[in-house]
């Protein structure tokens, strides 16, 4: 077994991405604008937005793979979860009212088993008929910018109007109508992923293959995820901490402090105007696998 396709092993991960005339994460109560710490000026992506990204790509793969009942989502797009949690109670054959404590341990069993999102991020179950609470192992921070990022909010017009205009004069009105599109000219951003073998063991459903697609997700599922809004974003690294003990050789600050990032210009406008170091000297128990 390749050792970063472990699931008994502890690891961590580096995740960089980039994004180009494009907005990685809009944020809906500042009319959409690329996400931003107003202290530093960085650009934030949120692990929400990444972990979609993870779901749409597993989803996509997941019903070519031998076993494709195991790769269902639960929080899917349009969907409703608590009608979800309704047939999972059918599944294992019980009624259609709360269960007891361990009949609710049942059940969200039997959806760790058969949705990829609930066994390797976790989700609360508790929303209808009760299923109570899976802590998943996989777990990814808020992504940060390496260095400050300006969006801009950039007019746009369009030809064709949703409803005819009324003359004035008789005079047909001009039917083009105007709207904006929030953008960033570049961003280089870094992502903390972490995986605890304690709760996968905790549970006993995350195997080799479902690591294996998470790394891939990382790294292809911005191929599949593209549109206008985005403009041009990419993996640019994906660097895995592997760790012999299950419970850590060697704290986690300590291994991601091996990378570092700094520009090589006064604006960065691509990954080639940043240099990227990585110290491969690691603490005794602990493997580097760079996947990107």
């Amino acid at each position: 077994m390749t050792v970063h396709l472990d699931p008994t092993k502890k690891h961590d991960a580096i995740l960089l991405f980039d994004c180009l005339d494009g907005n990685p994460n809009g944020d809906p109560d500042a009319g959409n604008q690329p996400r931003i710490d107003p202290q530093t000026n960085q650009g934030l992506v949120t692990d929400a937005c990444l972990k979609r990204k993870v779901r749409n790509y597993v989803e996509m793969l997941g019903k070519d793979e031998p076993t494709p009942e195991r790769y269902k989502i639960f929080v899917e797009e349009g969907s409703v979860l608590n009608e979800k949690i309704s047939r999972a109670y059918t599944a294992v054959g019980l009624p259609q009212k709360e269960g007891t404590p361990e009949q609710q341990l049942q059940v969200a069993k039997w959806m760790q088993q058969n949705f990829y999102d609930l066994r390797m991020f976790g989700a609360v179950l508790s929303t209808g008929l009760k299923a109570g609470q899976v802590w998943g192992p996989m777990q990814i921070s808020f992504s940060r910018s390496i260095d400050p990022v300006f969006p801009q909010s950039v007019s746009i017009t369009r030809c064709a109007a949703t409803e005819e205009k009324e003359k004035k004069d008789g005079i047909k009105k001009d039917n083009k109508t105007m709207g904006r599109k929030e953008v960033l000219p570049y961003g280089l951003y870094k992502s903390h992923v972490f995986y605890n073998p304690h709760l996968a063991e905790k549970y006993g459903c995350v195997n080799e293959r479902d690591l294996d697609l998470f790394w891939q997700a990382l790294i292809k599922a911005w191929e599949f995820d593209r549109s206008s809004a985005r403009g041009f974003m990419a993996c640019r690294g994906l660097y895995v901490f592997t760790h012999a003990s299950k419970y850590g050789n060697a704290p986690v600050h300590q291994l991601f402090d091996k990378l570092q990032i700094k520009s090589t210009v006064d604006v960065p406008r691509s990954f080639a105007d940043y240099q990227v170091d990585l110290d491969e000297v690691l603490p005794d128990g602990v493997t580097l696998t760079k996947l990107a």
